[in-house]
């Protein structure tokens, strides 16, 4: 069964979840930073047993993927990297939600329907 939130439960799990998300986000800012030169180091490296440029960078794809997996392993879905935009699921009025969070925000203060996603933020009004 999957676990749900509430708002509550949401923001106190923030005080783990923050610096996963802050270490994700400086990850993936690296990475993109040597995405042209990765990709054509992953080309060339396919067919002659590796590269220095790429076992550099491939401790940060083995973290990232590790801090993925835990943060999926609470239920908690990671929307956006750049922003570090995340949603939580809960239950609302007897249907499934999404609490959301970015990075730059002190708590967990919107909600939006599954379909809605980012755009169709609202301010939470319950507990």
């Amino acid at each position: 069964m999957p676990k749900y939130y509430t708002p509550l439960e949401a923001n106190n799990l923030l005080e783990v979840v923050r610096p996963m998300i802050k270490e994700l986000m400086e990850i993936a800012t690296r990475i993109r930073e040597h995405q042209p030169e990765i990709w054509s180091v992953v080309e060339k490296s396919a067919g002659n047993g590796g590269n220095p440029a790429l076992s550099k960078i491939l401790p940060d794809f083995d973290k990232l993927d590790a801090i993925l997996h835990r943060i999926q392993d609470m239920n908690i879905e990671v929307k956006d990297l750049s922003t570090g935009l995340i949603d939580f699921p809960a239950v609302h009025n007897g249907r499934v939600v999404l609490l959301c969070w970015q990075y730059d925000e002190e708590s967990i203060q919107f909600w939006h329907e599954v379909e809605a996603g980012f755009a169709g933020r609202q301010p939470i009004d319950w507990e």
